[in-house]
């Protein structure tokens, strides 16, 4: 699986529009995997992020890397449509440079570390080759059926 278009992504993730973060992968391999973000001034949060300056939140672009992330997770398991991966920790996330209508997002995964259910990953995040956000996060596999921790 070198490459995905967005329906073979849709078959992989349960995110679905507005909330699927990226278009396509282009390089995918055992511990790396690549996605493309084609960002357009439609997207639903320039509307109001910022309407005179229209930039991407920097957590949609983690938020993007994680689901890029989640895609090197599920390709390897068979019963992936039971399960979920689920965001459970980012860390040194900074951001470089603003991301704007017209740029494309190229979202580069690498795999850290993995056990049975939980992996760690390093990603960056770039525009033309310049570095626009990077960040260290950790997703956990989970079980579609199993209850969330109720919340006090």
């Amino acid at each position: 699986m070198a490459t995905l278009d967005i329906n073979e992504i849709k078959e992989i993730l349960p995110h679905r529009f507005p909330f699927l973060l990226f278009d396509r992968i282009v390089e995918c391999e055992a511990e790396r995997i690549v996605g493309l973000k084609n960002v357009t001034f439609n997207e639903p949060f320039f509307q109001g992020h910022f309407p005179d300056f229209p930039v991407m939140p920097g957590v949609l672009i983690v938020e993007a890397m994680a689901q890029t992330a989640g895609i090197l997770v599920l390709k390897s398991i068979e019963d992936r449509a039971s399960k979920l991966v689920l965001l459970v920790a980012v860390e040194n996330a900074r951001f470089r440079r603003p991301v704007v209508p017209g740029d494309t997002l190229r979202l580069e995964m690498t795999l850290l570390k993995r056990k049975a259910t939980v992996a760690k990953m390093a990603g960056i995040a770039t525009v033309d080759g310049q570095i626009v956000a990077e960040a260290e996060m950790m997703c956990k596999l989970a079980d579609k059926d199993e209850k969330p921790a109720t919340q006090v």
